[in-house]
């Protein structure tokens, strides 16, 4: 009797560890596809322009990221963001006035999107899957714009007095450098909140499909 237990919890363990392969794989793959579609839409969005600075079209699948993988996953999407915001050379115009302020910036802006966004979506995702999309594509652009606008003001003052030419600082980079642009990426969130429910949805039953 003993043996027969012994046997069973054996095979019992043995079946854990390949799911829990499994469950690693599968988490390696789809963070792995992610990643590289967050680096392309990043480098797409480089060369759409509203205003002096492109949007950003990798807010979706990092939102998608943090509903399937948490918010791990999230932040480290909004991460990928923003190292590839700064291989691309779309933060020159910065990197020239204060390098280290720049990668501060640019890393936290987009890591901190990523994560808020993904804790928003797990705190709301039992309630209703929707409300949880909508509220994290709401808070992505708003944290990612959110410290922007605060890391200009700690690190680039001077720089953006210079820029706007007697018009007070934080109105400036408000009306003139990211209004336009929030606006659009919050619009794009919003337009494909459907989409990104859908994808969930598949992306999870693929997921579960043991």
């Amino acid at each position: 009797m003993e043996e027969t237990e012994k046997k069973v919890a054996e095979e019992t363990t043995v079946l854990s560890e390949k799911e829990k392969n499994r469950v690693y794989i599968k988490t390696i793959a789809g963070m792995g596809v992610l990643t590289a579609i967050v680096v392309v839409l990043q480098l797409m969005s480089s060369v759409i322009h509203f205003g002096p600075f492109s949007i950003t079209l990798a807010l979706t699948p990092i939102i998608v990221g943090g509903a399937l993988y948490g918010v791990k996953g999230g932040s480290w999407l909004g991460l990928v963001m923003g190292l590839t915001v700064l291989l691309s050379g779309d933060a020159s115009a910065f990197l020239t006035v204060n390098v280290p302020g720049t990668i501060i910036v640019v890393l936290c802006k987009s890591t901190f999107a990523g994560l808020l966004a993904s804790l928003i979506y797990k705190l709301l995702e039992k309630k209703n899957i929707y409300a949880a999309v909508v509220a994290a594509g709401v808070v992505a652009p708003v944290v990612n714009t959110g410290l922007f606008v605060i890391g200009c003001m700690v690190f680039f003052l001077d720089t953006i007095n210079e820029w706007a030419s007697g018009t007070p600082a934080l109105e400036f980079i408000i009306t003139g450098m990211v209004g336009m642009n929030f606006v659009v990426e919050l619009f794009v969130n919003m337009a494909l909140s459907a989409v990104t429910v859908t994808l969930i949805g598949y992306a999870k039953k693929m997921l579960n499909n043991r």
